[in-house]
């Protein structure tokens, strides 16, 4: 068996180490072009809005699984994605006047291997390797705000993947909102797979509308351009539409307690 020499040993080593501190450094440089992930099967994230006056509530997911089985979805299995707020840990009050750098960061059950750092103000995205967050913990760069869970059950139906999931708080179980997620296997360009999509989604949601629930599942799709992103699909564009489903759950929320108050 040939010897490898010990400089390549410590190389590959420390290469999940390089590629996130390099990650580090994009965040407080983020004027380059993030690498291009690997294509896969087109998907669009989902999210529960409730009518007017209303707030989601465990028997509308019962009501939406049951829906998916209706139409001959197959359970294959749990999922679950996490997403986490972080804001970085300042030890001296910034001179330039610049805004800190928050951002999300987002765990991918088809990438166990990946995480992805989203600034959305900024329009930036990064995939690192999953290690990046224990470096960031030691390193004591950024700490964790909040995190969010999305976990439910995953269907097979056809060409077609379906996710239906809970919106939860790390460790807590408030009910925070309701997700899903429509995957086409065959495709990963956006355009092509646009009118399958959107056929699916017609009968889809002709199939929920028997059931009088008080909301619909809304697909806002966001300006992936804006990040660099084209049309062949990639894990990155999923972590943004989890970014966008996000920040749609905070609005409804805020609308619901401003509601309340009123």
């Amino acid at each position: 068996m040939p010897c490898i020499p010990i400089y390549f040993t410590s190389l590959i080593s420390l290469k999940p180490f390089i590629s996130s501190v390099s990650v580090l450094h994009r965040l407080q440089n983020p004027n380059q072009k993030p690498p291009i992930s690997e294509a896969m099967p087109l998907k669009w994230v989902l999210h529960w809005q409730p009518n007017a006056g209303t707030t989601v509530n465990s028997q509308i997911i019962n009501e939406v699984t049951q829906c998916v089985e209706s139409i001959n979805g197959v359970k294959e299995g749990r999922w679950k994605a996490t997403i986490t707020f972080y804001k970085p840990i300042l030890r001296e009050p910034s001179l330039t006047g610049e805004p800190t750098r928050d951002f999300l960061g987002i765990a991918l059950p088809e990438q166990p291997s990946k995480y992805y750092l989203i600034m959305r103000l900024q329009r930036i995205i990064l995939e690192a390797d999953s290690s990046i967050q224990t470096i960031m913990e030691k390193l004591q760069s950024y700490k964790s705000r909040v995190s969010l869970y999305f976990e439910g059950f995953h269907y097979q139906l056809g060409d077609f993947q379906l996710r239906v999931g809970k919106v939860i708080p790390t460790h807590l179980e408030n009910l925070r909102g309701i997700v899903m997620e429509l995957e086409y296997l065959p495709i990963s360009s956006m355009e092509k797979a646009r009118q399958v999509m959107e056929e699916f989604m017609e009968i889809w949601q002709q199939a929920l509308a028997k059931r009088s629930l008080p909301g619909h599942f809304m697909h806002v799709e966001p300006n992936f351009s804006e990040y660099g992103l084209g049309d062949q699909y990639t894990s990155q564009h999923t972590a943004v539409q989890y970014a966008a489903i996000m920040a749609q759950l905070v609005a409804t929320v805020q609308a619901v307690q401003q509601s309340a108050r009123n």
